[in-house]
């Protein structure tokens, strides 16, 4: 087994895909990539199967060698990597000789850099799936460490230079506005409370992981009172007594007690995932038509496109 051998993990980097389906209901989270747009445009460079597995890296500083020829696809916030010192890049196919070293440097904006190879990383798969949530510590499925051998499905694959066209860049500084279909506890709370919630600024908090997003502003002052614990899906907004949103992820738990106001979809969860502590954002609410149509686009686009010859234009199918 030869490919990419991790001399550095960087703060954190795991293999994801799009996560687990249909495992909940036994306590495990779905897991899976965090920032959607930047992932499937990761497999798009190389023409993946949709639910290929990346290395999602949080914050850079990923360092590996490779142990054969090999190509790459990265995507995401790091807006360059550096092949045997040489900077190269982001969002584009790279292709690496044996010997060759690739590191991910930090970004100046944005959390997470996703990085591709030709028919996904070929990592143990459990539960239906490649992801890895850490905190749920199942052993054959952990974060990647140092030494790890990250091996290509498609190791003979042939390079094709391709670059995602700017427009379609991820920008991670922008102010952000998360949109919200009402929850089950909408009607729960106050008229004032659901104003002040859609007017006010909140920013991203210290206390932000794969699980979710802690926001700090101003609190809400009438939370209604804590709900028999159900079924939670990851996007969802609770309100806990202090009255401030904490926005649920991917490797949220899978049943919560606090009431929730409101639901954000996928596409901008993984815009959230992509905010750095300090980033401000705000709230509004919207129809669940508008957050259905957008996915349905979306998915249409990475599956009824391919590339044109030139490597850096799309044509619908």
């Amino acid at each position: 087994m030869s490919g990419l051998r991790v001399i550095n993990p960087g703060v954190r980097s795991t293999i994801q895909d799009s996560g687990r389906r249909s495992y909940r209901k036994h306590g495990l989270a779905a897991g899976g990539a965090l920032d959607i747009h930047a992932y499937n445009w990761a497999n798009k460079l190389l023409d993946n199967p949709v639910n290929s597995a990346c290395v999602e890296i949080l914050l850079g500083g990923l360092e590996a060698e490779a142990e054969t020829d090999m190509i790459i696809a990265v995507a995401g916030a790091a807006p360059r990597i550096r092949v045997n010192g040489n900077p190269a890049d982001g969002w584009q196919t790279v292709q690496l000789h044996k010997g060759d070293t690739i590191a991910v440097d930090p970004a100046r904006s944005g959390r997470i850099t996703y990085l591709a190879t030709p028919g996904g990383f070929d990592t143990a798969t459990w539960f239906g799936s490649r992801s890895v949530v850490v905190r749920e510590q199942i052993e054959g499925i952990e974060a990647i460490r140092k030494g790890d051998i990250l091996s290509s499905a498609d190791a003979i694959a042939e390079f094709k230079p391709r670059r995602v066209p700017v427009h379609f860049h991820g920008n991670y500084s922008d102010r952000l506005t998360l949109r919200l279909m009402p929850a089950a506890q909408h009607s729960l709370f106050h008229r004032d409370d659901l104003l002040k919630l859609t007017t006010s600024t909140y920013q991203v908090s210290n206390q932000s992981d794969r699980m979710g997003f802690r926001l700090e502003g101003p609190a809400l002052e009438h939370v209604p009172p804590g709900i028999i614990s159900e079924g939670i899906a990851m996007g969802s907004v609770q309100v806990p007594g202090d009255g401030k949103p904490i926005v649920l992820l991917n490797d949220c738990q899978t049943i919560g007690g606090y009431p929730k106001p409101g639901t954000i979809g996928a596409l901008d969860a993984g815009r959230l995932a992509q905010r750095l502590p300090g980033q401000e954002l705000e709230f509004c609410f919207v129809d669940v038509a508008d957050i259905q149509n957008e996915r349905v686009v979306f998915h249409r686009f990475f599956s009824e496109t391919r590339w044109h010859t030139d490597g850096t234009n799309l044509i619908w199918l």
